[in-house]
């Protein structure tokens, strides 16, 4: 999460759930059984990057027993996860959220389970948290996330290259996350194994198929687009130029076809399961 994070809103972010969650259920399929419990114990999971928190349900659906924290920076993400999903759960478990920052947050307690979707490229130098994070698991525990890899896209190089035109770099020079927000599958997969883990990592291309005008304007405004949305706020003339723009650029890019507009979206996947045996 960038040291001036943009403003969030959920509803323009769930416009999408159903796309935006195929990842995450593509992850939680990989997942491992996590170490057996004492008796009297629930598993314990944090989901570091909640948002609203209809991904972080899909948890306790998976282990309907377990104690599930969801931790975002976003209070209005935070505010939508608590309003719908806090709360016992079905199989007597329990979802609570919480506030936190990835890039300081460390477990309270030790987790059998520590998961994140879509954060961690909005983490500056998140690589070097996974050893906090692998050492908080309990023995025979996982780390999995998934992050975007579309970095190189027209959707976010579009943007950037407008962002640093004359008429917008005064606004939004140093905004916009780079190329290199998130690593290689290759270097997460090296980085996993390096601190003792079983690594799975892979990576997948989506294509989604949007209906509507201007779908994938619709789609990063939910994300992408959330810090120059952030920082124009105040300048609505400006802002809403770069948007005309921007707009612009992408119908040239991602062209509508008889069934919709096809949205090429690139993740990288990674679950890492610490070695050794719960006591």
């Amino acid at each position: 999460m960038p040291e001036h994070s943009p403003a969030w809103d959920p509803a323009q972010y769930l416009r999408h759930a159903d796309h935006r969650a195929r990842p995450f259920t593509d992850l939680l399929e990989r997942i491992p059984d996590l170490p057996a419990q004492k008796q009297g114990r629930p598993p314990r999971i944090a989901d570091l990057g909640c948002g609203p928190g209809n991904v972080t349900a899909l948890l306790a659906t998976r282990w309907p027993t377990a104690h599930i924290t969801g931790y975002d920076n976003s209070p209005e993400m935070l505010d939508r996860a608590e309003t719908e999903h806090a709360g016992p759960t079905p199989g007597g478990g329990r979802l609570d959220f919480a506030a936190a920052d990835a890039r300081t947050w460390t477990p309270a307690e030790p987790c059998d389970l520590i998961v994140s979707n879509a954060t961690l490229q909005w983490v500056p130098g998140h690589l070097e948290r996974f050893a906090d994070w692998v050492a908080a698991l309990r023995p025979g525990g996982t780390f999995a996330f998934q992050v975007p890899g579309n970095f190189t896209a027209p959707s976010h190089s579009l943007m950037r290259e407008l962002a640093g035109s004359a008429r917008y770099r005064h606004r939004l020079a140093g905004v916009l996350r780079h190329a290199d927000a998130v690593h290689t599958p290759e270097t997460y997969l090296e980085h996993l194994t390096a601190l003792g883990c079983t690594a799975d990592v892979w990576e997948t291309t989506y294509l989604h198929l949007l209906p509507g005008e201007d779908p994938v304007l619709d789609w990063v405004k939910g994300t992408g687009l959330r810090p120059v949305l952030t920082a124009l706020a105040d300048e609505p003339e400006l802002r809403e130029a770069f948007l005309a723009e921007y707009t612009d650029a992408l119908r040239a890019a991602y062209p509508p076809g008889p069934h919709g507009t096809v949205f090429p979206f690139r993740r990288i996947f990674a679950v890492a399961r610490k070695e050794g045996r719960a006591p």
